[in-house]
């Protein structure tokens, strides 16, 4: 079973940048898809990025393309998310999961999250 801890988080001006990192132990890390999930206060958990195992693919949410990027790293057993231009509504606690079976969108597909970190985007 893979376990995972986000770090990264924090408080920034709109228009900056923050990088998440995820680092996961386990050897199977290379067969799981990995996704960034985020959820604001009294909203829904939403998705926002999401890397198949080799890195090959990528999708984002509407809400975050061009200026969010999702990397991954196999042989540090780390994901990245790179957020450039981060804008007030960004404000949220961002989470990573795997997902074992597939390559989805939807939240209930992932059975690995971590803890998640916190994100504060200050207008």
């Amino acid at each position: 079973q893979v376990q995972l801890v986000e770090s990264g988080g924090g408080l920034v001006q709109a228009g900056g940048s923050l990088r998440l990192s995820c680092a996961a132990s386990g050897r199977t890390f290379s067969n799981y898809a990995m996704g960034w999930f985020r959820q604001a206060p009294g909203k829904e958990r939403e998705f926002v990025a999401i890397i198949s195992w080799s890195g090959g693919s990528t999708r984002y949410a509407d809400s975050v393309k061009g200026r969010f990027t999702i990397s991954r790293d196999n042989a540090k057993n780390t994901v990245f998310l790179q957020m450039n231009s981060l804008k007030p509504e960004d404000t949220a606690v961002y989470y990573c999961a795997g997902d074992s079976r597939g390559y989805s969108t939807a939240r209930r597909s992932y059975d690995v999250w971590g803890q998640g970190t916190q994100v504060t985007v200050s207008s």
